[in-house]
């Protein structure tokens, strides 16, 4: 009967004839860390702030229905009170709405800047790489050559 093969070995050798420098590697690794990080503090900011809004208005929204179930003594107190509220309601709803716009929009600006600048770094990570690369490279052809 054969015995199979260990490719372990094989496999092992043909990878160290190869080296492989990590640092670009673990370059990118930290870049792309360091940019979760900082998306991450933006939604959560952003998450905070919006709880923020969101329990201001129900608290403004609770505190003007008091109004409307008061009981009044003529209807049409009952009417007037309902078009306050509405009316109210309807003017803290579009300050509310333009408050979670501004978050919106702060995020987006936040999410491009970072996003920009995690593009500058990875592009000065791969242009370093490639100059290093680039040296060894020369300096092995150079060594190849004088000693051929």
């Amino acid at each position: 009967m054969a015995k199979a093969q260990d490719y372990t070995k094989v496999f092992t050798d043909m990878a160290s004839a190869f080296p492989v420098d990590m640092t670009a590697f673990n370059e990118a690794m930290k870049t792309s860390a360091s940019l979760g990080e900082k998306m991450s503090k933006v939604a959560l900011d952003a998450a905070a702030t919006s709880a923020e809004l969101s329990s201001k208005y129900a608290k403004e929204t609770i505190a003007k229905v008091g109004g409307v179930t008061k009981a009044k003594t003529e209807p049409a107190d009952y009417t007037k009170a309902f078009t306050d509220f509405a009316s109210a309601q309807a003017e803290s709803t579009a300050e509310h709405m333009a408050a979670f716009a501004e978050v919106a929009k702060k995020v987006q600006m936040e999410t491009v800047e970072l996003l920009m600048a995690a593009g500058k770094d990875m592009q000065e990570d791969a242009t370093a790489a490639v100059k290093k690369a680039t040296d060894e490279m020369t300096a092995t052809a150079k060594k190849a050559a004088k000693a051929a």
